[in-house]
């Protein structure tokens, strides 16, 4: 037996269908201002521009941008000798590293601080309080601050280059690095990307602007059967919604500014 409902529902995706690639995606937009019924008087490679500009505005300050990573690196000679490693382009923001010379974390160590509490007292643990074994591990975690310290990064987009301040020579070729980072949310990888409603809106917004933008020079024209072109009110009524939509953009879909304490 059908449900309708379910017929109904089938009937109304397969009437919408999402665009799945970038060509679609533009197709989509142009759409959306009006063609084909109007002609959209934007070049292929000015749609395109647009199209990135829009992806670039969502990568910055979109939460669905971008995501958290761990980026597990293995360095090379030539790392050791620059004393920097090159990231992949995917990612935009690298902002902590694990630390590489943590004496109490050191898996392979046999005597280290944590393997002794897990082999003596962690048996205990399910019989008495954790505030010891806690206050233990926050002492250790002091200790290690004072006597090994963190090592200092830095990172520049542009250049996509993460130095890490410290003895490359001592970590050589067998350590691996593990970064906290940000990956972009490339669409060409998850077609889902262009699903975004505000990615969908700005773009819109951003080619309208466009559009308004080249025929400014035509204000006033009468085109023939009485029509007449005004060019500037498209473009500021394009300005207007990409303002309003980076202001919402800032205001609603960007992550809080992290605190800086010391």
């Amino acid at each position: 037996m059908f449900n309708i409902e379910d017929i109904n529902q089938k009937w109304w995706y397969s009437r919408m269908p999402e665009p799945e690639t970038r060509d679609q995606f533009k197709a989509w937009c142009l759409r959306k201002l009006g063609a084909p019924v109007i002609e959209i008087n934007i070049s292929e490679d000015q749609c395109d521009d647009r199209v990135s500009e829009a992806i670039r505005w969502w990568w910055d300050f979109h939460y669905d941008g971008t995501m958290k990573v761990y980026y597990k690196y293995l360095p090379t000679p030539t790392d050791v000798v620059n004393h920097y490693i090159v990231l992949p382009e995917n990612i935009i923001g690298a902002i902590n590293i694990f630390s590489v010379s943590d004496p109490s974390i050191r898996a392979d160590d046999l005597f280290n601080i944590r393997y002794q509490i897990a082999l003596n007292d962690l048996y205990t643990l399910t019989s008495v309080s954790m505030i010891p074994y806690y206050m233990v591990f926050q002492h250790l975690a002091l200790v290690v601050e004072f006597l090994v310290g963190k090592q200092p990064i830095r990172y520049n987009r542009i250049n996509n280059i993460f130095y890490v301040d410290m003895d490359w020579n001592a970590i050589g070729t067998s350590t691996y690095l593990l970064i906290e980072a940000y990956q972009v949310n490339d669409p060409n990888y998850n077609p889902k990307a262009w699903h975004d409603r505000f990615l969908q809106r700005y773009t819109c917004a951003l080619l309208k602007e466009q559009w308004g933008s080249n025929l400014k020079k035509y204000g006033g024209m009468q085109l023939p059967g009485g029509i007449i072109l005004n060019g500037q009110a498209i473009f500021d009524e394009g300005k207007e919604e990409r303002i309003a939509l980076e202001k919402e953009l800032v205001d609603t879909y960007s992550l809080p500014v992290s605190d800086m304490i010391g």
